[in-house]
């Protein structure tokens, strides 16, 4: 079967959806019609995009719940998978993410294991809860967002590619896994993502060294990954920056490239 049309009784679940390329992908997905289950930590966020994608769309007559939890803490996990039996989900995506710089044994200890069990913890259970429900229909689109810079080792980012080099590969294995079942999976493995407009006093280290012509904005890297799912492509690196990094990475030595990366991510760390 192909990709999953909207329906009245289905749902889109996107993690991370208060902000960047998650609430991207529930705008666009609210537009095409499909009902969401947006989630994120800060409620009041929620609840107001929430109804604003209603009102925005109130002719398609489409239902958005916001629910509320933090997925770095194992019980809020519980909470949405307990939510998950009473819906039928026919496309979640997987974006809630956070990220640390700096050398790894002079970072906040508490920081990092919530960055471990948010980025990879639970993906891994949202995954293994959603993907049976979806296999039984012979229909359903999964999209984890791993990152480019799990392609490496980057010093100064040990955490961070820790986790999203395993959301990469395991969500590569599934994808060949889940071949023959009619269920799409896909990996977003962005680079660098930003606004559009970012103001000059806003603007980090990176910001201000890479040319604004190479980035990619979560609208672009949202349609882009939406049209890779459809495809069921195995993995989608959206925008040039993001383009390079990933195949610099395949060719470039370890030895040279690791200090170099590890030098940048220090400089952002400080």
């Amino acid at each position: 079967m192909g990709f999953p049309h909207a329906s009245p009784d289905t749902y889109a679940l996107i993690t991370g959806a208060s902000q960047g390329i998650g609430m991207a992908m529930a705008r666009d997905l609210a537009a095409e019609g499909y009902n969401l289950i947006i989630v994120a930590r800060r409620e009041n966020i929620l609840k107001d995009f929430a109804a604003e994608l209603e009102n925005t769309h109130a002719g398609l007559g489409i239902k958005v719940i916001p629910f509320a939890c933090d997925l770095a803490k194992a019980e809020e996990v519980d909470r949405l998978l307990e939510l998950l039996d009473e819906k039928e989900c026919s496309i979640v995506i997987n974006s809630a993410g956070i990220a640390s710089f700096g050398p790894f044994l002079k970072q906040d200890w508490d920081y990092e294991t919530q960055q471990f069990d948010l980025n990879a913890t639970a993906v891994f259970r949202i995954t293994h809860k959603v993907l049976p429900q979806m296999v039984a229909r012979g229909e359903g689109a999964l999209c984890n967002v791993g990152s480019a810079a799990g392609n490496m080792p980057i010093p100064n980012n040990a955490t961070y590619v820790f986790t999203k080099a395993g959301v990469n590969a395991f969500t590569e294995a599934l994808h060949y896994e889940l071949k023959k079942t009619g269920v799409h999976c896909t990996l977003l493995a962005p680079g660098p993502v930003r606004e559009a407009i970012v103001p000059e006093e806003e603007q980090s280290i990176v910001d201000k060294v890479v040319p604004d012509m190479l980035w990619t904005t979560y609208e672009s890297c949202s349609a882009e990954t939406l049209t890779a799912m459809r495809k069921n492509k195995r993995r989608v690196v959206p925008g040039p920056l993001g383009k390079a990094m990933n195949a610099v990475s395949q060719v470039a030595p370890t030895a040279v490239l690791s200090p170099v990366m590890g030098w940048f991510y220090r400089k952002m760390g400080q």
